[in-house]
């Protein structure tokens, strides 16, 4: 049986210790900067609750912050286990806006300290949340190449960091007149990146212990 977990929302719609995961979904989605995290005992939750976020969310953990795991309430793989438990501030981090999937698509970069929008494309006509997400991160991979900044930048989509990587993508989406113009896009960022070299980290936005990215459109 699996252990009991108690999760703390400082920032939600009620802030609060919660003792199952539906109910701290409940409390956080669709909410813009919610910060909440798991606990693997109700009186490290309550402590860390009366604490606040500060001490215990994000990077701002403390010596004296109550002792939880990192808020692990989605499973990570080993690859994302490695990345840092701690957010980077010094970054972009980056999302897509969907309406319908596939439907028009949108995405942003955000200031991830500040939330200010560095940039964003679209509505694009038809395109996928994947294929969104994996042309935010070649632009900000592009725009920071172009100041010279070794900012790190953040996304919550695994396909397409996977796809970043490998320096292609892989997508069912077909090509045809109503998908002409985020091909075009995807044509353009892959040729980008099999032909330019960066420094920059391009991580793995931890959702459950960190909450929703900066750049979120709240969504879901």
């Amino acid at each position: 049986m699996a252990k009991q977990k108690y999760y703390v929302v400082w920032e939600g719609k009620r802030p609060g210790v919660y003792g199952t995961w539906a109910e701290c979904q409940a409390e956080t989605n669709h909410y813009t900067g919610a910060k909440y995290k798991s606990y693997e005992s109700r009186s490290e939750a309550e402590a860390a609750f009366k604490a606040g976020w500060k001490g215990n969310w994000g990077n701002g953990a403390a010596s004296g912050a109550a002792k939880g795991k990192p808020g692990s309430v989605y499973k990570r793989s080993a690859a994302a286990a490695a990345e840092p438990s701690e957010i980077d501030y010094d970054s972009i981090s980056v999302d897509v806006g969907t309406r319908g999937n596939p439907g028009p698509v949108e995405y942003k970069g955000v200031d991830t300290r500040t939330g200010e929008v560095i940039f964003s494309c679209g509505p694009i006509r038809k395109g996928t949340n994947n294929l969104g997400e994996f042309l935010a991160i070649v632009h900000a991979l592009a725009l920071l190449k172009k100041q010279g900044s070794s900012m790190t930048v953040y996304s919550d989509s695994a396909n397409a960091l996977k796809w970043v990587k490998q320096k292609k993508v892989a997508t069912t989406l077909p090509r045809d007149g109503s998908t002409e113009e985020i091909w075009t896009l995807v044509d353009r960022a892959v040729h980008w990146l099999q032909t330019n070299t960066y420094d920059n980290k391009v991580l793995k936005w931890q959702t459950g212990e960190w909450g929703e990215i900066k750049a979120d459109y709240g969504r879901k």
